[in-house]
């Protein structure tokens, strides 16, 4: 029962990253458009806020896991 549940929390975190990156990418594809010029500045910011959803999701997934 337990390994059931594990699964289900670390599948939510995946499911919560998954979500939140795609609204990341969606909302830095926008800002590109109004401004081009900005595009890389625009792109390091999704980058580092990916990579920040991705760590708080490994955190979970593990948490899930080990709990």
């Amino acid at each position: 029962m337990t390994g059931t549940l594990a699964a289900i929390g670390a599948g939510m975190a995946v499911i919560g990253a998954a979500l939140g990156i795609g609204k990341i990418g969606g909302s830095a594809m926008e800002a590109i458009a109004r401004q081009p010029e900005a595009a890389s500045q625009i792109q390091t910011a999704m980058i580092i806020a990916a990579a920040l959803i991705e760590g708080a999701t490994l955190f979970a997934i593990v948490v899930a896991l080990i709990a």
